[in-house]
C-alpha cells in the first residue's frame, strides 16, 4: 500500500518551494525586528503598517457568508448521504492512549524524571533569554533537526522573543515524544499508534502554524493590512469547495498542468486495453533495440506518469533512449462497476494480458519486467503463478521500493488494525471503491509538517497561492480502490502477512488457483530501495534477498519512496549504494556497502545488459485506433 504519492520528500521539496514565494520580504535583520516589534532605534515603524482596503474587507465577507452557506449545506448533505459511524473513535486512538496513560502512571518515578528534565531545560532557556536580552551572548538549549524548515525565517532567531517561542516549543515537543516513547509494556501496535499520533498533534501545535507566533506571517499582515488573511480565507473557502465540505488543501496550481500536454509527453501508441489496463508501447529514438522488452507495471494506487512527468527526469523516455521497447501499463481509475475485481483480477487483466499483447505487437514472447511499489507486489505474485505453471516469459525482475514481506510495514501499520479495517469495509460497501482522498490523507500525514501544514501556512496565514509543481499535481491526482482488491490487499498482506507463507501453508495466498510461493521465483531479480523511505522501508523491502530463488542485486538510492526512485541521471542529486553480498541483516548489508555518486539508473542498464544484449531493428508501435500515449485511462479524475 504506498502512494508512490507519496511521497514524500521530493513533495515535500515542492511544499517548500510552494512557500518560497513569501520570502521577497523575509529581508533578515532589519524586516525581522520590525515585525518582531523591538524598541527602537530597530523597533516598528508606525508607517510600515497598512490599514485594510475596506471595500475588499466588505467583498470578502460578503463572499464568505455566501459560499459559507453553501458549504454547510453539501457537508450536510454528504453526511446525511452517509451511514453514521459505527464508533465515535474509528481510529481507536482514544484506548491506545488510555493504555499508554495507565503504564505510565504504573512508573511515576519515570515521569518524575521527564518532567524534572524538562523543567531544567526550560529554567536554563529562560536565563538565557533573559541574559540574551540584556546583551550577552547565549548559546541555544535546543535546535530543530536539520531539513526542518519551519523556522527558516531569521526573525525564530534574530529576535528574543521568537527564539524564545521556538525553543520552548522544541522543548516541549521533545518532552511530548519523549514521555510516550519511554512507556514500557505496550504492545508494538499500540506502541506505534500512540507514537504517531502524539507526533500529529505535536506537528499541528507549531508556533509556526498560527498568526500570533509566526513572524513571517506578522511581518505579511503589517505589509498588506491584513490582506493576506482575507486572501487566505478565500482560499480556505475554495478548499472546502474542493472537498464539498471537507478540507482540501490544495497544493499546487494544477491549472498550469495538463496530462498529454506538458506532462507525461513521452510518444507512443495504446496497444491495448481491457477493463483494468491500457497497454502503451512507445515510439523508438534508436535504430536498434534490445531483442527482450521492457514492461513495467506501476502501482494503481497512483497514476504512471510518476515515471514520465517531464522528459529531464522521466524514466521511461531515459528507457526508450538506452534501446528498450518500452510498455507501461497504464491502470483504470476504477467505479462502482469494478467493486468485485479482485487481486488475481489485476493479475489476470494486468500482466498476463500484457505478456500476450507484446507478444502480438513485436513476435516476443520474453520479456524483462519492471514493477513499481504494488506494481512490483503484483509481479512478484505473478512470477511465483507463473513458476508454478511453467511460464518463463518474464526472464528478469526488477522491483521499485516494493514489499513483499509486510512483518515490518512502517507508519503505514498505524492504519491497519481489525477496527480500522472494518471501517475501511465499511465505506467501501457503500461505494464499492475506497475514495482516492482519503488514500491521499492518509499518506499526506505521514509527512504532515511538509504535506500539510506547510501549505496551511501559505496558503491560509500568507495568504499566497500554491507554487505550480508537476510532482504534486501527479500527488493530487488521486486513484480509487476497488472494494474487494483492496480489502485483499490490507488483509492478507498488510495485516496477516500471508504472501510470505510457503504454498503448502493452509494460510498462503491462493490466486487464480495456484497457492503462491515467492521462493519459487528463480529469474535474476533488481531491488532498488531507498533510505528515507516512510511508505515501503528499506529493510523491509530488503527482506525480500532472502526470499527469491534466483540470483538477486540489491541497491540502496538515497532520499526516499520517490524522488530516490525518480533520480535522472542528469540530475547528479542522489547517491546510491551497492554491495555484492546479501546477509540476512539489512544493516549488515549496508556497513559493507559502498556509496557511489549519482542516479543508479546506468547501474540497472548494465545489469539487464549483461543477462541479454541482443539487439534488434526498432519496433515501432502500430496503430490499433485506441489512441496516442499516454492513452485515456491516466485522464479520468476521482471526483470524491
Amino acid at each position: 500500500m504506498a502512494q508512490d504519492s507519496g511521497a514524500g520528500e521530493a513533495k515535500a521539496g515542492a511544499a517548500k518551494a510552494g512557500g518560497a514565494k513569501g520570502d521577497e520580504g523575509t529581508a533578515g535583520g532589519t524586516a525581522a525586528r520590525e515585525a518582531a516589534g523591538q524598541a527602537r532605534p530597530n523597533g516598528t515603524d508606525p508607517a510600515s503598517f497598512r490599514l485594510p482596503d475596506p471595500a475588499l474587507v466588505s467583498r470578502t465577507m460578503a463572499d464568505v457568508a455566501e459560499r459559507g452557506q453553501r458549504i454547510v449545506g453539501d457537508f450536510l448533505k454528504r453526511q446525511a448521504e452517509g451511514a453514521p459511524a459505527s464508533s465515535p473513535d474509528p481510529l481507536h486512538i482514544g484506548s491506545a492512549f488510555l493504555d499508554m496513560t495507565t503504564r505510565l502512571m504504573a512508573n511515576p518515578a519515570r515521569l518524575v524524571q521527564a518532567q524534572i528534565g524538562f523543567w531544567q531545560d526550560y529554567l536554563t532557556l529562560w536565563q538565557n533569554t533573559a541574559r540574551r536580552m540584556m546583551g550577552a551572548p547565549t548559546p541555544p538549549v535546543i535546535e530543530e533537526t536539520k531539513g526542518d524548515k519551519r523556522f527558516k525565517d531569521d526573525a525564530w532567531r534574530e529576535n528574543e522573543v521568537f527564539d524564545f517561542i521556538r525553543q520552548s516549543y522544541l522543548l516541549s515537543a521533545r518532552y511530548f515524544t519523549n514521555v510516550v516513547q519511554g512507556a514500557e509494556g505496550l504492545d508494538n501496535k499500540t506502541a506505534q499508534k500512540v507514537d504517531f499520533y502524539t507526533r500529529q498533534f505535536v506537528d499541528a501545535m507549531s508556533p509556526s502554524n498560527f498568526l500570533m507566533t509566526n513572524p513571517e506571517v506578522l511581518r505579511r499582515t503589517a505589509e498588506t493590512g491584513g490582506e493576506n488573511l482575507l486572501k487566505g480565507l478565500s482560499n480556505l473557502l475554495a478548499d472546502l469547495e474542493r472537498g464539498k465540505g471537507n478540507l482540501r488543501i490544495r497544493m499546487t496550481d494544477d491549472s498550469k498542468f495538463k496530462v498529454g500536454e506538458n506532462i507525461a509527453v513521452t510518444p507512443g501508441k495504446v496497444v491495448h486495453r481491457n477493463a483494468l489496463m491500457e497497454l502503451i508501447q512507445y515510439t523508438p529514438t534508436t535504430d536498434k533495440v534490445l531483442k527482450r522488452p521492457l514492461l513495467i507495471l506501476p502501482p494503481w494506487i497512483n497514476k504512471f506518469y510518476i515515471l514520465d512527468l517531464r522528459p529531464k527526469n522521466s524514466f521511461i523516455r531515459w528507457a526508450v533512449e538506452q534501446g528498450h521497447t518500452v510498455f507501461v501499463v497504464s491502470w483504470v481509475n476504477p467505479d462502482e462497476h469494478l467493486a468485485d475485481k479482485g487481486f488475481e483480477d489485476y493479475m489476470r487483466e494486468g500482466p498476463y494480458a500484457a505478456l500476450d499483447a507484446i507478444e502480438a505487437a513485436t513476435g516476443e514472447k520474453s520479456v524483462n519486467a519492471i514493477g513499481y511499489c504494488l506494481g512490483g507486489t503484483l509481479l512478484a505474485c505473478t512470477l511465483a503463478h507463473m513458476a508454478a505453471r511453467k511460464d518463463t516469459r518474464i526472464k528478469s525482475a526488477t522491483y521499485f521500493v516494493t514489499m513483499t514481506d509486510f512483518e515490518e510495514a512502517g507508519e503505514l501499520g498505524v492504519f491497519i488494525d481489525e477496527e480500522q479495517l472494518l471501517g475501511i469495509e465499511e465505506k467501501m460497501s457503500k461505494k464499492g471503491f475506497l475514495e482516492g482522498r482519503e488514500m491521499a490523507t492518509t499518506f499526506n500525514m505521514l509527512r504532515a509538517n511538509d504535506l500539510i501544514w506547510s501549505f496551511v501556512v501559505n496558503n491560509y496565514l500568507l495568504g499566497q497561492e500554491p507554487f505550480p509543481f508537476d510532482l504534486l499535481y501527479w500527488n493530487d491526482d488521486s486513484t480509487r480502490m476497488p472494494a474487494k482488491m483492496h480489502s485483499f490487499y490490507l488483509r492478507r498482506m498488510y495485516q496477516q502477512n500471508d504472501l510470505v507463507k510457503p504454498a503448502f501453508d493452509p494460510g498462503a495466498i491462493e490466486l487464480d488457483g495456484v497457492k503462491i510461493d515467492l521462493r519459487k521465483i528463480k529469474v535474476p531479480s533488481y531491488l532498488i530501495s531507498t533510505r528515507e523511505d516512510h511508505i515501503a522501508p528499506w529493510k523491509s523491502t530488503y527482506r525480500a534477498t532472502q526470499i527469491y530463488g534466483g540470483k538477486t542485486r540489491f541497491v540502496l538510492a538515497a532520499s526516499g519512496h520517490i524522488a530516490g526512485v525518480v533520480n535522472s541521471p542528469d540530475s547528479g542529486k542522489y547517491s546510491h549504494w551497492v554491495n555484492t553480498s546479501l546477509p540476512a541483516d539489512p544493516d549488515e548489508w549496508f556497513q559493507g556497502a559502498t556509496e557511489l555518486a549519482g542516479s543508479w539508473w546506468p547501474d540497472w542498464q548494465r545489469w539487464v545488459l549483461a543477462l541479454d544484449k541482443t539487439m534488434v531493428p526498432a519496433r515501432p508501435p502500430a496503430d490499433p485506433g485506441l489512441g496516442d500515449a499516454p492513452g485515456s485511462y491516466v485522464k479520468v479524475i476521482a471526483k470524491d
